[in-house]
């Protein structure tokens, strides 16, 4: 995936769900951070862009998840045109550190701009390290290599990694002792 088509999954997003900004969670929001020339190509091989509304309760989220799964998710009309869909989610869908909102990377450019010319929509993106976080924490073979092609091209900092590992809530203990070893072993 390109940047320019992550800036418009957030203007095609924020247009179906009604709203003028909303946070990217998937291995795409790598692309708030880097453009595609910058990344290792296991940075943007997914064509999916995972969208978490913002909205009043994770039910109310999970409604919008699901809207924006109808009309753009995999096999709808926009992937078979653009190449590339919209996966809605909810606010149980990633595993991340606290303090996660305070470090989001705000993607707002003319590509993400209203038909209108005015307001302009958002997407807040994982910070690269918070993202690493979830992608470990998900547990997959994937993730794994998705963090460890940013890590080897020194894009994101181990370090940082494994601090924000130690802020993930109690609850995920196990998820996140499993990515601690993992990053612990790649030393």
């Amino acid at each position: 995936m390109r940047r320019d088509q992550l800036e418009h999954a957030i203007r095609a997003a924020c247009q179906i769900i009604g709203t003028t900004e909303l946070i990217v969670v998937g291995s795409q929001s790598i692309l708030g951070s880097f453009d595609e020339t910058e990344l290792p190509q296991e940075a943007t091989m997914s064509v999916e862009v995972d969208i978490l509304p913002i909205a009043e309760g994770n039910t109310e989220t999970a409604r919008l998840a699901d809207l924006l799964e109808g009309v753009a998710g995999e096999f709808s009309p926009f992937d078979e045109l653009h190449g590339f869909h919209i996966d809605g989610v909810d606010l149980d869908t990633a595993v991340l550190p606290e303090g996660w909102r305070g470090r989001l990377v705000k993607v707002q450019n003319k590509n993400t701009t209203a038909p209108s010319g005015n307001p302009e929509f958002t997407g807040w993106c994982l910070d690269k390290e918070d993202l690493c976080v979830a992608k470990l924490c998900a547990l997959r073979e994937k993730d794994r290599n998705f963090v460890a092609a940013l890590l080897d091209a020194e894009l994101v900092d181990a370090a940082v990694i494994a601090a924000r590992l130690n802020a993930i809530p109690d609850v995920y203990r196990a998820n996140r002792d499993r990515a601690a070893a993992w990053l612990s072993s790649r030393k």
